[in-house]
């Protein structure tokens, strides 16, 4: 097979790790001139770091990231309300959770993606699948072109999927800053003026912090005023938060996006073109499944198409129908939590729901 992926994101680089490393030709088409990841953290749960382990990269993660086991739900004061064991979804042998600085994530990744084999091109992208032509005005054949271009996916476009992602209600705040002492684990305030303060380590000397607040529009908001309004937001918080503020200094690139979500409900496919990942489906973090999702569908597609040998009409329907019920579970799970975080009343169950979840991916995809 010759297999064409369009993204370098988490998905198209574990697919291309996954099948070059099997003998597959792989060329990866990533958009952007430079290996750029945006964001600050990123919590991976045992599910993820079972398709790290997979992929040959656990140990780089697990040196460079910050694991932990359990979970603190804190009042805006920084009280303790609870605290829980975290389940292992991806076995014994492996922690239940790991925070790591999102862009070390993504370059261990494109390193290990190049080291299998997989032929990288940055600054590129594509213009037409069907044919394959470039940005560049070259043009390619492939067995399998992939889009793995992500929420807003040109590729999904391309192929006349129409289904487009959906506005929350929610925004995030942002900031990847020094490791109080006392922080060991990811902790979640509830109440105060946001519906969610909250911190997971991400290293031995350092933690992303993050404040969950109804939209606010990013294009009024010059990017010089950002940490002054994080630091407004986390004003009323203590605990931990009292040792975070003072280091939400003007410096300090804060990252803000609104949540949105999406699931394509029908085909993921047209002919020999198909969407992986956030390019089908996608959801707001209050799971932390984002990216374990994407890690697995990349590892059940490899599965599916080193098994077979080659492609087949059946394989894309066949990948389609294995991976909807659980991507499915994590978009309406996640949506359904940001609702009762945005409207709290009788029936909510945050935690049990989260417990559910992690629960149903302790089995393999």
């Amino acid at each position: 097979m010759k297999v064409l992926i369009v993204g370098g994101g988490i998905a198209g680089t574990s697919l291309a790790i996954l099948l070059a490393r099997a003998g597959v030709t792989v060329e990866l088409a990533e958009r952007n001139p430079t290996w750029t990841a945006l964001g600050s953290g990123i919590t991976l749960q045992g599910n993820a770091l079972r398709v790290l382990r997979d992929l040959g990269v656990w140990d780089r993660v697990k040196a460079e990231g910050y694991a932990f086991d359990s979970v603190g739900i804190r009042t805006p004061t920084g009280d303790l309300l609870f605290e829980s064991d975290d389940i292992r979804s991806g076995g014994p042998d492996l922690p239940a959770s790991l925070g790591m600085y999102r862009p070390a994530l993504c370059s261990i990744l494109v390193e290990a993606a190049e080291s299998a084999g997989a032929g990288l091109m940055l600054g590129r992208t594509v213009t037409s699948v069907d044919p394959v032509a470039f940005d560049d005005g070259t043009t390619g054949e492939y067995d399998l072109v992939i889009g793995a271009d992500g929420i807003r996916s040109s590729v999904r476009r391309m192929i006349g999927i129409g289904t487009e992602p959906r506005p929350v209600g929610m925004g995030a705040w942002r900031a990847h800053v020094p490791r109080p002492a006392r922080i060991r684990r990811t902790e979640l305030m509830y109440g105060g003026p946001c519906y969610i303060a909250g911190y997971c380590p991400t290293g031995e000397n350092s933690i992303y912090a993050y404040l969950v607040d109804k939209v606010t529009d990013q294009a009024v908001i010059p990017r010089e005023r950002l940490a002054g309004m994080m630091r407004e937001l986390a004003h009323p918080y203590g605990g931990a938060w009292e040792e975070i503020k003072p280091t939400l200094t003007d410096t300090v690139p804060i990252n803000y996006t609104h949540f949105e979500w999406l699931l394509v409900d029908g085909p993921w496919h047209r002919g020999n073109v198909l969407l992986l990942g956030d390019a089908v489906h996608a959801c707001p973090p209050t799971l932390a499944q984002g990216a374990a999702q994407c890690l697995e569908d990349a590892s059940v597609l490899a599965e599916l198409l080193l098994a077979r040998g080659g492609l087949d009409r059946t394989l894309l329907d066949e990948f389609r129908d294995r991976r909807i019920d659980r991507v499915r579970t994590v978009v309406e799970t996640s949506l359904q939590i940001a609702r009762w975080q945005m409207e709290p009343g009788p029936g909510a169950d945050v935690p049990g729901a989260m417990a559910r979840v992690a629960t149903a991916m302790t089995e393999r995809p």
